[in-house]
C-alpha cells in the first residue's frame, strides 16, 4: 500500500487567488488529487507550475530537502510555505521516510560531501602530528570522530561523489539514501543523467516501487515516463489531468524528430 492517498487544496487558502502561487492555473483549479500508483509523473512545459506543485507537497509532506535548505524554513519560500500549509494530505500510512530532491541542488551536496571528507581528512593529519609523542590510545581517541566521519562518507558514496561523473554520482546519491516504504519527491532527476543512465533510474524506481516506495516526480524525460504502471498527469490543463504515454507531446514530438530530424532542422 502506498504511503500517501490523495492532496486537497483548501479553498480559504486561495483568497483573490492573485498572489503567487495561487494564481497558476494549475493550483487555483487544484481540487482532489487522487494517487492510485506507485508512481506518479508530473509532466508539462516550463513555467506550468509542476515544481511549485510539487515543491509544496514536499513542505506539506514534511520532507527533508536534499541538498538545500530546510523548504519549510527557507524566509524566499513564503508563497510556497502558504500554499504547503494549504494542502490537505490524506495518507494510508504516515511515513517520515524518504526526502525532496531537487536536480539542481545535488551539485551542491556533492560538493558539501568533498569538503566534509577533505576536512576530516585534514584533522586526521592534525592529530596525528599533535600526538606523535603521546601514547597510541590517546591518539586513537582523538582521532575516533574524524576517522567515523570519513569511514561513514566513504561507506555510502565510496571515493566519494566529485570522483565520479555527474551521472554516476547522483544515481549513487540517490541509491544511498533510498529506504523501502519512503514517500520520495524528485524534481527533474533525468537533468544529470544520460539516456542510459535514465534506465537505470527506471530500473530503481521499479524496484523501490515493489518495496513499497511512493515517488511523485516532474520530469520532462519520455523515458522515465515510460514505467509500466505510473500514472502521468499533465500541468498544461487546468485542473491538471490524467494522460497516457502514448500521447505526450514531449513523446510524439521525439519520436517524429528522431524519424525525420531532417525536417525539423530546415525549419532552424
Amino acid at each position: 500500500m502506498i504511503p500517501l492517498r490523495s492532496v486537497e487544496l483548501s479553498r480559504t487558502a486561495l483568497g483573490d487567488g492573485n498572489d503567487f502561487p495561487f494564481q497558476l492555473p494549475i493550483i487555483a483549479n487544484l481540487d482532489r488529487w487522487l494517487f492510485t500508483q506507485p508512481v506518479t509523473f508530473l509532466v508539462g512545459e516550463n513555467g506550468s507550475g509542476k515544481s511549485t506543485l510539487l515543491e509544496a507537497l514536499a513542505i506539506a509532506a514534511e520532507r527533508i530537502a536534499v541538498g538545500s535548505e530546510d523548504l519549510a524554513r527557507d524566509t524566499s519560500l513564503a508563497g510556497l510555505q502558504e500554499l504547503g500549509a494549504a494542502l490537505r494530505l490524506t495518507w494510508n500510512r504516515k511515513t517520515r521516510r524518504g526526502f525532496f530532491l531537487r536536480a539542481e541542488d545535488f551539485f551542491g551536496y556533492a560538493k558539501r560531501i568533498a569538503a566534509l571528507a577533505a576536512e576530516a581528512e585534514g584533522e586526521l593529519e592534525r592529530v596525528d602530528e599533535e600526538y606523535a609523542d603521546r601514547s597510541d590510545y590517546a591518539r586513537g581517541l582523538a582521532r575516533g570522530p574524524h576517522a567515523r566521519t570519513l569511514a561513514e562518507i566513504r561507506a555510502l558514496y565510496g571515493d566519494g561523489l566529485d570522483a565520479q561523473s555527474h551521472g554516476e554520482s547522483f544515481l549513487k546519491l540517490f541509491a544511498s539514501r533510498l529506504v523501502p516504504g519512503g514517500l520520495y519527491l524528485l524534481d527533474e532527476p533525468e537533468v544529470p543523467l544520460s539516456p542510459l543512465r535514465q534506465l537505470a533510474l527506471l530500473a530503481m524506481l521499479r524496484d523501490a516501487a515493489v518495496d513499497g516506495s511512493q515517488f511523485v516526480i516532474a520530469t520532462h524525460s519520455p523515458i522515465l515516463m515510460a514505467l509500466p504502471g505510473a500514472e502521468i498527469w499533465s500541468c498544461d490543463s487546468a485542473p491538471i489531468e490524467r494522460v497516457a504515454w502514448e500521447d505526450l507531446e514531449h513523446v510524439t514530438l521525439t519520436r517524429s524528430f528522431l524519424n525525420d530530424p531532417e525536417r525539423y532542422l530546415r525549419q532552424l
